[in-house]
């Protein structure tokens, strides 16, 4: 198990600082005299078409948005079911901690939020951008900081991770849900079906599994609930483990997983920054930078974040639901707390879902979302750094 979490950090990490050169690479195109190409190269439509049966037609981005990160809600899924059967979250003792840890994360943010917006019912649907984890970000700046960090603590910071992970995608599903086609959604129910009886069977064929979620993405998109749910249903009906047809036990859920991850990492969220992180900053004024929306993301990730899971933390070793992690000072999971305001990618998809690309806040709340994760991730450096631990720590 210390293996795999070592690879998982490894290649956490190494994403998180592509993911830092991406961001300054879409910041240069949409800010200088490669902005019109850029703009172009986001609405640029791209139409598939089944004869009469099937028609989809959407400008670039929102296929990154709604296609490829399907792929990263299927990892994410994946993630989530292996932890929660065999990993660090497979008993009370051990989710405890991270699971209430997420919970004041979520929780405080987006009070926050809505203290800056209560006035603003359109302002109001952005209430879960600040709530999330960029654990690809954070995992990076952790990485920087070597034995520093106890090995305990990086894996606290990834299981709370996975149940911010786990939180937006309620989010998602229960408050980021256009109006619904009941036929489509019938017909994904039929997909998902299939999905369950082709676990029942055991069956291991990862690209049999691989064709329904297709169309089951296909019909989800159609239905009006958002098409990368279709990933996390996909990645719960996947056999954990399995007797194949050789008799031999197998894992498909840790064979796809493994497949997944590079393509994750170092294309799909890359990807993502590059369409999504592009913000013209030439016309900007101060006066549009500290409108409430802004200033509610800034202050709920850089402020909120910090607080929620501190908070959390302290009132659940206080009153004994839970232990610190093993060799971890008070100092270090402050320091913790203050990365978890890294929102960066999962906030960037939980902005495009609220405002849709509205030209209302003209881009401030996704600068601000950069301003906020800047923030908490050079004070949580800063402040792990700085901050002494006890011995016996080990590195991953």
């Amino acid at each position: 198990m210390k293996v795999l979490v070592r690879k998982f950090l490894q290649k956490e990490s190494t994403a998180g600082i592509i993911l830092m050169f991406v961001t300054v690479l879409a910041l240069i195109f949409s800010n200088t005299f490669l902005s019109e190409f850029y703009n172009n190269f986001l609405h640029t439509t791209i139409e598939f078409k089944i004869g009469s049966l099937l028609e989809i037609s959407k400008p670039l981005i929102l296929w990154v948005n709604d296609g490829l990160m399907a792929i990263f809600f299927l990892l994410i899924g994946l993630e989530i079911k292996r932890e929660l059967i065999l990993g660090h979250l497979s008993t009370f003792s051990k989710i405890a901690l991270p699971g209430i840890a997420a919970i004041g994360g979520m929780l405080v943010p987006a009070l926050v939020y809505v203290f800056f917006n209560y006035d603003n019912e359109f302002a109001l649907k952005g209430w879960a951008i600040p709530t999330a984890t960029d654990i690809a970000f954070a995992l990076g700046i952790v990485s920087l900081l070597g034995k520093r960090v106890p090995t305990s603590l990086k894996i606290f910071l990834m299981a709370l991770a996975i149940f911010d992970d786990l939180g937006a995608i309620l989010i998602i599903a229960f408050f980021y849900t256009s109006e619904v086609s009941v036929l489509s959604l019938i017909m994904a129910s039929f997909c998902i079906l299939i999905l369950i009886t082709m676990n029942k069977m055991q069956i291991t064929l990862v690209s049999a599994y691989a064709l329904v979620g297709v169309v089951l993405w296909v019909f989800v998109l159609k239905s009006g609930v958002h098409a990368t749910l279709a990933g996390i249903i996909l990645a719960f009906t996947i056999p954990l483990n399995a007797i194949n047809e050789k008799r031999k036990r197998v894992s498909p859920v840790r064979s796809l997983q493994h497949y997944i991850h590079f393509w994750v990492a170092f294309y799909i969220l890359p990807i993502f920054a590059f369409v999504n992180a592009g913000i013209d900053l030439r016309s900007l004024s101060f006066e549009e930078v500290v409108n409430p929306v802004s200033l509610g993301i800034i202050f709920g990730l850089f402020i909120g974040k910090q607080l929620g899971v501190f908070l959390f933390v302290y009132l659940a070793v206080k009153f004994n639901f839970a232990k610190l992690p093993r060799y971890t000072t008070w100092g270090q999971v402050y320091g913790i707390s203050v990365l978890t305001g890294i929102g960066f990618t999962m906030s960037l998809f939980i902005d495009s879902l609220a405002f849709q690309d509205s030209a209302m806040f003209s881009y401030t709340d996704k600068l601000a979302i950069l301003i906020g994760s800047i923030l908490s991730g050079l004070l949580g450096y800063l402040i792990l750094l700085k901050v002494k631990g006890k011995k016996h720590c080990s590195a991953i």
